[in-house]
């Protein structure tokens, strides 16, 4: 769910994915700047946060790293529900992680929240010469899936803080109403029948 209050936007977001495929690590960048060769895996889940500016706006994320065990997954709608994006991870060097992060997106979008800003982050880009997932596979499947997708490296940081931005550029935001108040005045003053028989 994102919250609007004076374009500063608070945005909950939760990355999905196998275990190993770097979600923490991608975080840890983003959020520190750091990067661990041996990143300890995640229980359950783990909360940061971090602010960005965007535009005219300042979005704040609300992170919540998942852990990509099997025995964790019944655990994950309580952390993506309500979210306002999610990252789905895969390692671009291993095709088993790819196929679960498909099944992620097919579980997102079951639970039908069509405002979702889904990415597809392929995780490990600099480990270009283990390459098991063809670039074109996954690209291909965003498009058709609506999602964006992103080829990432928490190690290089390459485009770790790009994907955060793109997030935070597509969030929805709340529109301001259009004067509302006085729509309705001028609808009375006309009388209720004719507004009403120009719409019908």
């Amino acid at each position: 769910m994102a919250t609007v209050a004076n374009n500063n936007l608070n945005a909950k977001l939760v990355l999905l994915g196998d275990m190993g495929a770097g979600k923490s690590s991608l975080v840890l960048r983003f959020v520190k700047g750091q990067f661990l060769e041996f990143q300890e895996s995640t229980i359950g889940a783990a909360f940061f946060s971090q602010t960005l500016a965007v535009n005219d706006a300042t979005v704040k994320f609300e992170i919540w790293d998942t852990a990509g065990q099997e025995r964790y997954h019944s655990l994950a709608p309580m952390y993506y529900r309500g979210a306002a994006a999610a990252i789905i991870v895969f390692d671009i060097t291993n095709l088993d992680s790819f196929g679960r992060a498909k099944k992620w997106v097919q579980e997102l979008q079951k639970q039908g929240n069509p405002n979702l800003v889904m990415v597809l982050a392929g995780n490990k880009a600099d480990l270009e010469e283990r390459r098991s997932v063809p670039a074109e596979e996954p690209r291909t499947y965003a498009e058709e899936n609506g999602l964006f997708y992103m080829e990432t490296s928490a190690k290089t940081a390459q485009n770790v803080n790009e994907i955060f931005y793109e997030i935070a550029k597509r969030l929805p935001r709340a529109q301001p109403p259009q004067n509302p108040a006085g729509m309705v005045l001028v609808d009375r003053q006309a009388g209720g029948a004719s507004a009403s028989k120009c719409c019908s």
